[in-house]
């Protein structure tokens, strides 16, 4: 299985727009950070967890020329909006699967009708296949995926194990039932926003705390802000096993 980190920003990405803290004018690549999804790859298989405003570039930059589908692990902006983009993919594959929470699903037929029409549907359209994730595995081809439920603020999320993989973001509270889906894993991927505490997001202290409960093998932090620092230094103070996921990246499991 191969992961490429597609974005690992926050919200508003890494440089925030007329921002001039020192990480939105830093030079290290390392430190620009669009937002956040992951590409997993795997047999012949290619799956994306979330589409953001930055997908475009995104596949672009990744050169991917199919996806299988794509999974949501709920319905904000920053994790949905560049669903317009899988055009190119649908013109050339047909629909698009996609795997979302029923209240996502509901979002994202509201913002995107177009998209989900059954009647005088515009020609340039894409079409998709919906599929409804409870909090109960279910198989993509080959491969049994689990979600993992927990809250961001208020809201629920999913985030997934993918065999030895789970990719978790924009997490505030996970119950044990939960955490117990994924111990002992691989190699995680937990959201770390920042040093001082947010209301929805795991801060670096909260994100490490879960690391350890969870205690994989690798563990990588992502959704990150401006906030936290800069990468090369921040790095440096992470345990061995825990590291600053960054735009680009590829692992292999």
């Amino acid at each position: 299985m191969k992961i490429t980190f597609l974005g690992t920003g926050t919200s508003q990405g890494i440089p925030v727009i007329g921002s001039k803290h020192p990480v939105c004018l830093s030079d290290n690549k390392k430190d620009k950070r669009l937002r956040v999804s992951v590409l997993i790859e795997w047999d012949e298989f290619t799956y994306v967890v979330d589409c953001g405003p930055d997908f475009r570039y995104q596949m672009l930059r990744a050169e991917c020329t199919k996806i299988d589908g794509i999974l949501f692990t709920h319905e904000h902006s920053d994790h949905t909006s560049g669903l317009d983009d899988i055009r190119p993919f649908y013109f050339r594959q047909g629909d698009i699967s996609i795997y979302a929470h029923k209240r996502v699903l509901k979002s994202l037929k509201t913002r995107f009708d177009y998209i989900f029409a059954n009647q005088n549907k515009y020609p340039g359209a894409p079409s998709v296949i919906t599929n409804r994730i409870k909090n109960e595995p279910f198989i993509l081809n080959n491969l049994e995926v689990i979600p993992v439920k927990g809250k961001h603020d208020a809201l629920q999320v999913f985030g997934f194990k993918f065999g030895h993989f789970a990719y978790l973001t924009d997490m505030k509270t996970v119950k044990e039932k939960e955490i117990e889906k994924i111990k002992n894993i691989k190699v995680l991927v937990i959201n770390a926003l920042r040093v001082e505490p947010h209301q929805s997001h795991f801060n670096l202290e909260e994100a490490l705390q879960f690391v350890n409960k969870v205690n994989p093998e690798k563990a990588y932090l992502t959704h990150i802000s401006h906030m936290l620092g800069f990468h090369d230094e921040v790095e440096k103070t992470l345990p061995k096993n825990v590291f600053l996921a960054y735009d680009g990246l590829q692992i292999t499991i």
